[in-house]
């Protein structure tokens, strides 16, 4: 990436949370932490890690403990050992990192392909998920016809195959946000993505190939919070809100003027939903 990428102030907010690692049951994980009080666990997206959350670190800290993993196969965490990991596969990694923080519940907060992890742990899990939060939630190809999933997973997996990291970096920040983003969104978009290691986003794309958020979604019966970027055209508002409507307790917000990233776009009006919601919860 470009020099004038790591200085911008998206960036230079995240170095105030460095990256952690820790090590479990022979297992590596990386992650940014800030914070005391309850316990907010943030989980990225497919083209992302735990340095796309610095205006949650920033914000939320004052009131609660907040961590942000890094998927496995992100960041310094080591890839699962299936090849073709499923939504349970990333659960289950999930609980060995939270198991190691010394954490036995927490606030859930999964965005885009992480939502799908964070719903397969709260099915999983739900005593360990006070309140679960998803923001524009991909919901998986798993219902699609067969060719329509293989053909859109082997678009994404060309596409990083073709371009590297930095190519799809280059290609595709700019284009999962809304128009008019702010600069320095785009350049931490673009800054995040640059940094993906491609085996591990090839087993996320398997995993996002094959998901059925709407699944899991009758398996927890607790509180739960989806927003949506209004101008979101990866996972569009009205897709979001048919994932609301597979909860049996679920609160749909919109956020206005935002795009498939709300939490950068607009982390005020996704950071005060946060808190509405959880209020001090956990």
């Amino acid at each position: 990436m470009s020099g004038t990428v790591d200085i911008t102030p998206g960036v230079e907010l995240l170095r105030r949370f460095p990256l952690r690692t820790l090590e479990t049951e022979g297992k590596r994980f990386s992650y940014r932490e800030a914070g005391d009080g309850p316990v907010l666990i943030l989980l990225h997206g497919i083209g992302s890690g735990s340095g796309s959350w610095p205006h949650q670190l920033a914000a939320l800290s004052t009131s609660y403990r907040v961590v942000a993993w890094d998927a496995p196969g992100y960041g310094e965490t080591g890839a699962l050992e299936q090849p073709n990991p499923d939504a349970s596969a990333y659960a289950a990694a999930l609980d060995r990192f939270l198991g190691a923080l010394g954490i036995d519940r927490c606030l859930l907060l999964g965005h885009s392909l992480g939502a799908l992890m964070a719903a397969a742990f709260a099915a999983a899990r739900p005593q360990a998920v006070e309140r679960l939060i998803l923001s524009d939630p991909a919901g998986g190809y798993g219902d699609q016809d067969a060719a329509v999933r293989e053909k859109r997973m082997a678009r994404r997996l060309e596409m990083m195959a073709t371009l590297g990291p930095a190519g799809v970096a280059e290609q595709r920040a700019a284009a999962v946000l809304a128009n008019g983003a702010d600069a320095d969104a785009v350049d931490l978009v673009r800054w995040n993505m640059s940094r993906l290691h491609p085996h591990g986003y090839g087993q996320a794309v398997w995993m996002l190939g094959h998901g059925r958020l709407s699944v899991d979604a009758r398996a927890y019966g607790g509180p739960v919070l989806v927003m949506c970027g209004a101008e979101d055209t990866v996972t569009p508002p009205g897709d979001c809100k048919a994932i609301a409507d597979a909860f049996g307790d679920a609160i749909y917000v919109e956020i206005r003027d935002a795009g498939h990233m709300p939490y950068l776009e607009k982390p005020n009006a996704f950071n005060r939903a946060v808190r509405d919601f959880v209020g001090g919860a956990a």
